[in-house]
């Protein structure tokens, strides 16, 4: 049996999770009658919501003798980390592209990365029924797009296929019947070379991702590139320093549809998952030879970012979370640990507190939306860079951005980035977007994300990566405005917000219970405020109360935890429950905010 290894990728929304539906509904991953309505690779509740690839996964089908093992790549700038290592596991990548908007700036990421690797790209022009539909001159963009990207002349003689993948449609030329998702199938097995297969040699493999199972612990997910395994055999890790340790598999498993299943005998070529080595790590080495030289080591973007995640200690404290100790949390993120490789922990002595070290503020606030979904009651810090001293002089990290905006927004982006601290390495304008790439402090770049949506007004997109340490930067501003701190416990009145709703945007409506020391919404100074929201309107026999019914309010400005993260300065702690989402001082009183050095 034949296998081969691809990974499909596409910008948001081309159709790339519904075509997978097609094609393991075709390979037989479902029965019959079975009702396909969640999709293998974006089957997290988060995934969906955000409408973004989040965790990578595995699936596999079989058409006429072919094994066909399908990966998933996320694509969002926090987890990008994980596309080369991931697609290192594949022979090619399928592109999908929307018929009508054709190539778009999350194409150019993920397709750029192919190129890089040196995978056989074939593109699939999807959603070919749109009465908007241009497949032949979206054709022309991606070819245009491939030479963009520097591909070489035999990636430049692409394959393409058409598909209405909603349909479980696909046709080779547009004057084609449309039947069924088989011809898709035939041009990948036609075009996707079948994977090597030396099983003389001795086992190796190296984890890509890693699986967590509550009874066989770690397990390392990744293709195995020489050789045979069986369960029970002795195993040698060689780790990214070189040293050697020795593991048994207890059990072995490969793919079938969306499931793992166990097997007795893995062999080269194919992507398998290894049970038994309760430390192993992505990247290092697997074999059955003790000797066995390590495959090249897979890059691991450092964490770039910290924040301290702290038991909730507000007077709402425990009266909405299922889990809020410090013991909790920390069990929680442990659990984490054992799959999520960006991510990092740390407690801090004599405290509560547990520094949690990431990538990014998205893929932090993933892990903390996860977690109270899942009951957790929590506070949170406001992120901060990960400094080095290097030669005696303070170092930070630097990060390599690119950001794909219409022509139209480049001037705001560009000064708003040069405020940042960032420096343009490149500028160029084709077909009405301007591709800017700058070298930027992490630093500048938190926060950056929602202003940076609005500013494009969610047309633009920006991924980065790490690059290297560089001189600290001095001092950069963000946040100009100040808070407005509620000073007194108690029910938010209509009558105050009205009265107060001119100093600045509120984040909380009326009838909302308050603490002091909440923060309930913004100060349009750059100086924090401390207000009663609890008063309301004195009543007489002229005015009832009925006459608050004739206030107007404004929209409140809604506080998202993304938001939140990204709004708090160092003197404020974001308050997260499974109900709500809260902003506060860390210093509750006035007093104690004079005390210590606090403003408000």
């Amino acid at each position: 049996m034949d296998i081969r290894n691809i990974a499909i990728i596409a910008h948001v929304d081309h159709g790339k999770t519904t075509l997978v539906d097609a094609l393991l509904k075709a390979g037989g991953a479902f029965q019959a009658h079975e009702a396909v309505e969640i999709c293998v690779m974006d089957s997290n509740d988060q995934e969906k919501e955000r409408g973004i690839t989040i965790y990578a996964k595995n699936a596999a089908i079989h058409y006429k003798g072919n094994k066909i093992n399908i990966v998933d790549t996320p694509g969002h700038a926090d987890f990008g980390s994980e596309v080369e290592r991931i697609l290192r596991t594949v022979d090619a990548t399928v592109l999908v592209v929307d018929a009508y908007e054709g190539p778009m700036p999350q194409t150019k990421f993920v397709l750029r990365k192919s190129l890089e690797l040196g995978l056989k790209v074939l593109v699939v022009i999807n959603k070919i029924d749109k009465p908007t539909a241009r497949p032949d001159q979206v054709l022309n963009e991606i070819f245009d797009l491939f030479v963009s990207l520097g591909a070489s002349d035999e990636q430049l003689d692409f394959p393409y296929i058409y598909a209405i993948a909603r349909e479980g449609v696909a046709i080779r030329k547009l004057t084609d019947e449309k039947k069924d998702i088989t011809p898709l199938l035939e041009f990948i097995v036609e075009h996707v070379k079948p994977a090597e297969h030396d099983t003389e040699k001795a086992f190796r493999m190296q984890p890509a991702t890693l699986a967590y199972d509550n009874f066989l612990g770690r397990i390392a997910v990744g293709r195995v590139y020489e050789g045979k395994l069986q369960t029970g055999k002795m195993l040698y890790i060689t780790d990214m320093e070189g040293n050697k340790r020795s593991a048994r598999a207890s059990k072995l498993f490969t793919y079938q549809g969306m499931a793992k299943v166990e097997v007795p005998e893995v062999f080269a070529g194919d992507l398998v998952a290894v049970a038994g080595i309760a430390d192993i790590d992505v990247g290092e080495t697997i074999s059955t030879d003790e000797n066995a030289e390590a495959l090249p080591s897979i890059k691991i973007d450092p964490p770039a970012i910290s924040i301290e995640f702290l038991v909730n200690n507000s007077p709402f404290a425990g009266k909405e979370g299922k889990f809020v100790t410090s013991r909790h949390i920390r069990e929680r993120l442990e659990r984490e640990l054992e799959t999520n490789v960006g991510l990092k922990i740390e407690g801090v002595q004599d405290s509560d507190t547990i520094m949690v070290y990431g990538r990014g503020e998205m893929q932090i606030a993933v892990l903390i939306e996860t977690m109270r979904r899942e009951g957790y009651e929590l506070q949170i810090s406001q992120p901060k860079v990960i400094m080095q001293e290097i030669d005696g002089k303070k170092m930070e990290p630097y990060e390599m951005a690119v950001i794909n905006v219409p022509d139209a927004d480049a001037g705001k982006v560009i000064e708003a980035m040069g405020k940042r601290k960032g420096e343009m390495t490149n500028m160029k304008s084709e077909n009405g977007n301007t591709l800017l790439e700058f070298e930027i402090p992490t630093r500048g770049l938190l926060g950056f994300r929602s202003h940076f949506l609005i500013m494009t007004s969610g047309e633009g997109t920006i991924f980065h990566s790490f690059d290297h340490f560089g001189p600290h930067k001095g001092t950069i501003d963000k946040r100009t405005v100040g808070s407005m701190i509620s000073g007194e416990p108690g029910t938010a009145m209509a009558y105050s917000i009205w009265k107060l709703q001119e100093r600045g945007p509120f984040f909380i409506i009326p009838q909302v219970e308050v603490y002091e020391g909440m923060i309930i919404g913004e100060h349009n100074q750059g100086t924090d405020i401390v207000v009663n929201v609890t008063k309301n309107k004195k009543l007489t026999n002229v005015r009832a109360s009925g006459s608050d019914e004739a206030l107007t309010l404004t929209p409140i400005s809604e506080m998202t935890l993304e938001k939140a993260i990204e709004y708090i300065k160092d003197d404020e702690y974001v308050e997260i429950t499974p109900k709500n989402i809260r902003l506060r001082k860390k210093y509750l009183t006035e007093q104690d905010r004079k005390r210590f050095g606090s403003k408000g």
